[in-house]
């Protein structure tokens, strides 16, 4: 006889937070689409990044929340740039994996193809990135909000899905 759950030992996250004990800022923010970029840097570090913003001007900026105890942050605020890389629906374990939230055998950039940029490494099959110099940085909530300038855009020849992030699971423009 299977169980009414339809066979699994779960239907939900044992771990997650349940909604009644999440913050109310913490549930509108789930509300909002947001993208999904990695951040690098030399180092090399990264950190996956939905925290995001980019404005444009001249020159244009970008804004995002970081976790001030990463390594990311820690390789940033010695080399003073670091590139921004826009990740598509096939980028899920690599996001997972510079979130923490996977395992990343031998290191974050162990596996795949990665491009040494003087901003950090790229992916190699990155549609685009943009190469950005800290501007400032401060405390802003749980997080640390930096602010850059872009220096340098790679705009690639095909323009992909984004990978979103929408109520705690990744989404694409297609799903």
């Amino acid at each position: 006889m299977k169980p009414e759950n339809g066979g699994h030992i779960h239907s939900t996250d044992p771990f997650a937070t349940p909604e009644q004990d999440k913050s109310a800022v913490r549930r509108l923010r789930g509300r909002l689409a947001a993208p999904v970029t990695l951040w690098t840097a030399p180092g090399p570090a990264g950190l996956t990044v939905s925290s995001m913003l980019v404005a444009d001007g001249d020159p244009g900026r970008v804004l995002g929340l970081v976790d001030e105890e990463s390594d990311f942050w820690d390789a940033v605020s010695v080399a003073r740039r670091f590139a921004v890389t826009p990740l598509g629906p096939d980028d899920q374990q690599l996001a997972d994996k510079f979130a923490g939230l996977m395992p990343a055998p031998g290191g974050l950039f162990a596996a795949g193809e990665w491009v040494e940029t003087e901003y950090g490494p790229v992916p190699r099959d990155a549609g685009s990135w943009a190469g950005c110099r800290l501007d400032a940085e401060r405390e802003y909530g749980w997080a640390l909000l930096v602010e850059a300038t872009v220096e340098r855009v790679e705009i690639g020849d095909v323009a992909g899905v984004p990978l979103l992030h929408f109520r705690g699971r990744y989404r694409s423009l297609d799903r």
